[in-house]
């Protein structure tokens, strides 16, 4: 079944691409998203792809599909492996291939962005990128940090105790499974492109995002109380595949990695520009910001995430935890 999904994917990308009438460019690249056009991170890339065809004078061209338009989440990873499409931006969704993408969006793990640009920049960031490409032949170009994430729902959650049977859509990531069963949800996976319609439904109850995120999605008109649970300091890699990298000439791998770090700065000064602008817009569409008790949803998880680790992981846990204190 999952072959037969890659092959329709397949035939309708080759058709969208059948479709284009202007001449084709020698390096033609499509990327995947998760993310509308108001979201930092499809603007970043839309910005990326013009300095691409700029600095190659039309040689490299990308195609920025939103809204997960092109594919859901997961399948853009196998496109990509696939050799089908080029690019995406993926964290702890990786954890499915590779154990230690888990640190990518571990709740409570991190406090501060100083604590998360300590671990990107340190021997376990190094050692992601790396298992990323050796393991799973995706290509790291660069890393986006983004806002905490936060749980929305149409009740006030305040303590671990009010999430008692509250259906909340969670990415496909096993840290966010176990981590708000254990505080008395019931977690549900859900790929991003289905969750504004179970809202409505009431399929869900709640879910939890980064206030860009809640904002470019829309979620205002389903979601009443943004409860600042502030469990996640998460990043995410925009990535292509290795495959497609290494066929580039060298002279466009050059523009290519050079591009891809002016789109990062152009990305953080989009992030801190919009942060302030974002929560404020939230309270005028209605949301109401609830305080909750941080310390006793990080207790109730504590044990149940640390357990969830293999030793390998509660090797690197353990490390993370003790550079901590030197920050």
């Amino acid at each position: 079944m999952k072959r037969l999904s890659l092959i329709v994917l397949f035939l309708g990308i080759t058709l969208l691409s059948q479709c284009r009438s202007e001449a084709e460019p020698e390096i033609l690249l499509r990327a995947s998203l998760l993310y509308n056009e108001d979201h930092t991170w499809y603007k970043a890339f839309i910005y990326f792809g013009e300095l691409l065809e700029e600095r190659s004078g039309g040689r490299m061209k990308l195609e920025v599909y939103p809204s997960e338009q092109l594919a859901k989440e997961m399948e853009s990873i196998g496109l990509i492996q696939a050799e089908v499409i080029e690019m995406t931006i993926a964290g702890s969704l990786l954890s499915n291939w590779i154990e230690i993408a888990t640190f990518c969006e571990l709740p409570f793990l991190l406090q501060s962005y100083e604590e998360q640009e300590a671990l990107i920049n340190g021997p376990i960031g190094e050692r992601i990128e790396k298992e990323m490409l050796e393991k799973t032949g995706l290509r790291p170009i660069t890393y986006f940090v983004r806002g905490p994430r936060q749980l929305t729902s149409n009740r006030p959650i305040r303590h671990p105790d009010d999430l008692k049977g509250l259906i909340l859509r969670v990415p496909n990531v096993s840290s966010f499974v176990t981590a708000w069963g254990a505080m008395g949800a019931k977690p549900t996976p859900m790929a991003f492109s289905e969750v504004f319609t179970s809202l409505q439904q009431g399929t869900i109850e709640a879910l939890e995002n980064p206030y860009s995120l809640i904002l470019s999605a829309g979620f205002p008109e389903v979601q009443k109380y943004v409860n600042v649970t502030e469990h996640v300091m998460s990043w995410g890699y925009p990535i292509i595949g290795e495959k497609q990298f290494q066929k580039m000439p060298e002279d466009l791998k050059i523009i290519f990695l050079e591009a891809a770090e002016d789109m990062k700065t152009y990305e953080h000064k989009l992030f801190l520009e919009s942060e302030a602008k974002v929560k404020a817009e939230l309270r005028k569409k209605g949301m109401e910001f609830i305080d909750v008790d941080k310390e006793a949803f990080a207790k109730k998880c504590e044990k149940a995430i640390y357990e969830s680790l293999s030793d390998d992981m509660k090797k690197v846990y353990q490390q993370i935890i003790d550079s901590k204190s030197s920050i």
